[in-house]
């Protein structure tokens, strides 16, 4: 069975990078969200495995995310992607509950390591 994955992200081009560095055998049902908001929307209404969070976005940034995900206690992985590698924003994002820190762009390599370190591929 296909792992339901998110990938949130206001930008369309890094939503469309994030899905082609997925390994090619990686059994994924993949949907995409804009902003946080439509990202809660999703994670509410249906089982999530994994999600892949930008941090920087419009209506609801990917902090306001992991602290919804945290306090709602929804179940999920999450993976954030980001170009802001200040080390106060990693730290944050472990602290809520990430887990890992990718920046952009996406390495592939990186991400699959990361994948494999956690059992999702």
């Amino acid at each position: 069975m296909a792992l339901p994955v998110l990938i949130c992200d206001d930008s369309i081009l890094a939503r469309k990078q994030v899905r082609k560095s997925l390994p090619e055998s990686f059994d994924v049902e993949v949907q995409t969200a804009g902003n946080g908001l439509e990202a809660l929307a999703i994670l509410r209404s249906q089982e999530i495995g994994l999600v892949f969070l930008d941090l920087t976005m419009p209506e609801l940034d990917g902090i306001g995310v992991l602290e919804a995900i945290k306090a709602e206690q929804i179940d999920c992985f999450v993976i954030v992607i980001s170009a802001d590698i200040q080390p106060e924003m990693q730290r944050r994002v472990m602290e809520l509950g990430a887990l890992a820190f990718i920046q952009k762009p996406v390495n592939e390599d990186k991400l699959h390591g990361v994948l494999r370190q956690y059992g999702l591929f």
